[in-house]
């Protein structure tokens, strides 16, 4: 394990010795501490005592894969930024590592400077906080910036970091229509070549969980905006 840093610690879960090498080189060299687990398990126990900002994890894993641990700590209430890496490229695969929490996806053979920036994003995103940002409200939803927590007529709701901050993009902006493409620019931080279909899954996922209260609405064939109910 590296040394941690200002920015802290980035948790690397990958068997092969090669990628995991190279994803350390170029995390410690943006700043970022580095502590590498080869198995579910371990990745489980380091996620647990280490505390990193994120966790980037590969789907393929002996003893347990990564969908499994990913499940694992969600199921715990740890909601750390998780980027799962896989070799599949499969959308099926893909919409499930969303739908298990994972914050962002990308598929291998992938650029090691294409996940460091997908990190410094997901990292960004959960740490941003604004000390004169009032709550967010509409209807029952109320989103406090400050603390990064969500609320449906006063009952706490457990979000992912990226569905936090979907959320919030879109209640910052109340009646405006986003296109998917927007949303990939403005809330994941880079271009649509990824895919629009991460940001349906998205919106799926947070709507599943705010219930009947959510306040994001579909404007079709354009993409999606956040009303109050006496609006919709």
């Amino acid at each position: 394990m590296t040394a941690d840093s200002a920015r802290g610690l980035v948790l690397i879960v990958e068997d092969e010795r090669a990628i995991s090498d190279l994803l350390k080189l170029y995390v410690t060299r943006e700043g970022f501490g580095a502590h590498v687990a080869t198995d579910g398990q371990s990745a489980l126990a380091a996620a647990r005592t280490l505390h990193p900002v994120a966790i980037v994890l590969d789907v393929g894993l002996p003893i347990m894969d990564g969908t499994e641990v990913c499940r694992i700590l969600r199921s715990e209430g740890n909601w750390v930024p998780i980027l799962f890496c896989t070799a599949r490229d499969d959308e099926v695969d893909r919409v499930l590592g969303l739908e298990l929490g994972a914050d962002d996806y990308i598929t291998k053979p992938f650029s090691p400077r294409e996940v460091v920036a997908r990190i410094k994003s997901v990292v960004r995103r959960s740490s941003l906080l604004n000390l004169d940002d009032a709550p967010l409200i509409l209807g029952s939803v109320e989103v406090d910036l400050v603390s990064r927590r969500v609320t449906v007529a006063g009952e706490s709701i457990l979000l992912t970091a990226t569905e936090f901050d979907l959320l919030a993009h879109l209640m910052q902006h109340p009646g405006r229509v986003f296109s998917r493409e927007q949303l990939l620019s403005e809330v994941w931080g880079y271009a649509a070549v990824v895919g629009t279909r991460t940001v349906d899954v998205h919106v799926a996922q947070v709507r599943a969980k705010l219930g009947d209260a959510s306040p994001i609405r579909t404007v079709r064939g354009v993409g999606y905006s956040a009303e109050a109910p006496d609006t919709a």
